[in-house]
């Protein structure tokens, strides 16, 4: 029997798309199973979710870490192993206007909550950590924790958005007050960036003059729920290819881009 793929997930709200890849794992067409639930927020209904169906679930009060942030006096002590160096490196929040006393103390107080949030992970090995709507940002402190392979990165979001168009919290309401004709959503990997990572799949869906922005998120939500275990299924299958391709520009400089190949499924 193969083995199936450990999904460990992270969520903020209520958890639909949580709801989508256990309804998947439960009728086989995700050939996984989720192995925990956490969440920023204490109140998230994808803990409810995910104690109705066995899963262990956890949360991690970021709301009363972060607000110490707020007292400039507040005593600061990182985790231990925390590297400020590499990390006010890595990151690609914040440009060089923000002052580094600010993104340092920024990283440093995200660096204390995401090492509770590591903590509680640690007890449930996992293959792939999954975004579902998690509302906060991870940093490079977490990520390198998580992707220790760089070849080979296994966290993995779903945005409502076709990017790199409207990153950040409201892609569908941006796109529906933009005057977008068409919307939709991505499936990718995380990186240091904000809705940046290397895209795995994306599906549009046509904006009718008479919707809303109400119906614009029911049909976005309604697309996610099938684009998100199915990009999940591909990487079960290792079908998901990560490579570095350098391309041209037009005044002859190159850059290189890390874009996902999908592989075709296996010969029977």
């Amino acid at each position: 029997m193969k083995k199936k793929l450990k999904i460990g997930v992270l969520v903020s709200g209520g958890g639909t798309n949580l709801q989508a890849i256990l309804d998947a794992c439960a009728n086989q067409t995700l050939p996984g199973k989720v192995v925990f639930v956490g969440s920023d927020n204490p109140d998230a209904f994808g803990l409810t979710r995910a104690k109705n169906s066995g899963v262990p679930a956890f949360s991690i009060d970021y709301r009363q870490i972060l607000n110490s942030a707020q007292d400039r006096d507040a005593d600061l002590t990182p985790p231990s192993d925390w590297n400020r160096k590499d990390v006010l490196k890595k990151q690609s929040l914040f440009g060089p206007q923000t002052s580094r006393e600010k993104v340092e103390r920024f990283f440093a107080y995200r660096a204390l909550a995401e090492a509770a949030l590591l903590e509680q992970m640690s007890p449930h090995p996992f293959d792939l950590l999954v975004l579902a709507g998690f509302m906060r940002v991870l940093t490079p402190y977490f990520i390198d924790r998580v992707n220790t392979d760089p070849e080979h990165p296994r966290i993995m979001n779903i945005h409502p958005a076709l990017l790199p168009a409207f990153p950040g919290t409201d892609g569908y309401g941006d796109a529906f007050r933009y005057g977008c004709k068409v919307a939709g959503c991505t499936v990718h990997f995380v990186d240091y960036g904000e809705d940046s990572g290397p895209i795995i799949a994306q599906q549009a869906f046509p904006i009718e003059e008479e919707d809303t922005e109400a119906i614009v998120r029911e049909k976005g939500l309604a697309i996610e729920w099938e684009l998100y275990p199915r990009c999940i299924a591909l990487f079960a299958q290792n079908r998901i290819k990560v490579v570095l391709k350098k391309y041209a520009l037009p005044d002859g400089k190159q850059v290189q881009k890390t874009r996902v190949q999908i592989l075709p499924p296996p010969k029977k």
